[in-house]
């Protein structure tokens, strides 16, 4: 089977202290409000700078498949009711003909592609921390932009962690399921595309806010006239887990509210926004400035929230463990109500879904199936 448990090319697991001022915030929500956004999936000629379609309404539950799933992965797909999937790649696949032949494929079988990924353009050290090699690194990023657009695919999550997503040993949850884990008093590593980073500095030294805001205006300030060019949204994950520091890295931009709300004013873009990973939003806790309700209705309200990774955790860092979507100390019904209330009209997906008895398909159907009852729970 083709359907993994693993971090895959978006920061997912595929089935497969800055505040803005007012006059800040008003310009931001007034740059959302003035744009037409994006259709996702759908060919379309060339765009004026900066203008985005709208997004089709309604919240749009989604299947991640891997880039080589086979026809039986598909049908799954099709047997659980979604429309879209999510598809990591990287490495040599990840190719405008690649591209193309994926969402070409997913289409034949009556579904369509809300984003492909690129762990190869994803979390990378080299653009996060300044190393060697980051104006190559930012031309890759451009030009993976330039393909997905080639192949009518307008959305894409990008992780700006400069060390990895980190984890201790796994663990169990209910009724013994295996899941990942974060213990600070574990000795918990740092992954990422075959990366392995540990403490006490991963990387010789120490770096400061200072550095990593410089290194992401830098960086920031190169993507947006592209994504501008091809009406492309960026949506940026959480860092994960997001602990103010990690083997001497802040994760100070994408590790807190304040921190996204001063990293959008930086980009200065419709096209940035947030893809909210409300499992790790909750890992953080109180430190995030907001609870994940307040957040999903604050980056709402600037029309920058396109994807959700829905999920759940069994509470906030120092320890966690990821759990069963229903199984977490949040309420997911309400974190539901509240994305219907607020229009939410992207892709939302199960993740990190802990191994159930029978197989890997069977925990990602239970939360597809938990996922789509709570829908139709608040649309009722």
């Amino acid at each position: 089977m083709h359907i993994q448990n693993r971090i895959e090319g978006d920061g997912s697991f595929a089935l497969a202290s800055h505040q803005l001022d007012r006059r800040a915030f008003l310009r931001l929500a007034a740059a959302a409000g003035a744009v037409t956004t994006g259709v996702v999936g759908f060919p379309r000629v060339a765009r004026a700078a900066g203008k985005l379609e709208p997004l089709p309404s309604g919240i749009k539950v989604s299947l991640q498949i891997s880039a080589d799933a086979t026809d039986e992965d598909l049908q799954f797909a099709q047997q659980l009711g979604v429309e879209y999937v999510n598809i990591p790649s990287g490495g040599a696949a990840a190719t405008l003909e690649n591209f193309r032949l994926l969402k070409q494929r997913v289409e034949a079988a009556q579904l369509k592609v809300w984003n492909i990924g690129n762990r190869n353009v994803h979390n990378m050290p080299e653009v996060t921390l300044n190393l060697p090699g980051r104006d190559e690194k930012i031309a890759e990023y451009k030009a993976f932009l330039r393909n997905l657009a080639g192949a009518g695919i307008y959305y894409t999550t990008y992780a700006h962690m400069g060390n990895g997503i980190w984890s201790s040993a796994r663990e169990t949850t209910r009724g013994g399921a295996p899941a990942r884990a974060f213990d600070m008093n574990k000795e918990p590593t740092g992954h990422w595309d075959n990366n392995v980073y540990r403490s006490p500095l991963s990387h010789g030294r120490k770096f400061s806010k200072e550095e990593l805001w410089e290194n992401y205006t830098y960086f920031i300030k190169q993507v947006v006239p592209v994504a501008e060019e091809l009406g492309m949204r960026i949506g940026i994950h959480p860092d994960d887990p997001p602990v103010p520091e990690l083997a001497g890295v802040p994760r100070c931009i994408f590790g807190n509210f304040d921190g996204y709300m001063r990293a959008l004013e930086i980009a200065g873009s419709p096209n940035i926004g947030v893809c909210l990973c409300a499992g790790t939003w909750m890992e953080g806790g109180a430190q995030m400035g907001k609870d994940v309700f307040a957040a999903a209705r604050a980056f709402a309200k600037m029309d920058k929230l396109w994807k959700i990774h829905f999920r759940n955790v069994s509470g906030p860092i120092p320890r966690f463990v990821e759990t069963f979507v229903d199984n977490g100390y949040t309420d997911m019904l309400k974190l539901m109500k509240t994305l219907y209330e607020v229009d939410f009209r992207g892709a939302l997906i199960a993740d990190h879904v802990p191994t159930m008895v029978g197989g890997p398909r069977v925990g990602w159907a239970y939360s597809i199936g938990y996922i789509k009852a709570l829908l139709a729970a608040v649309k009722a």
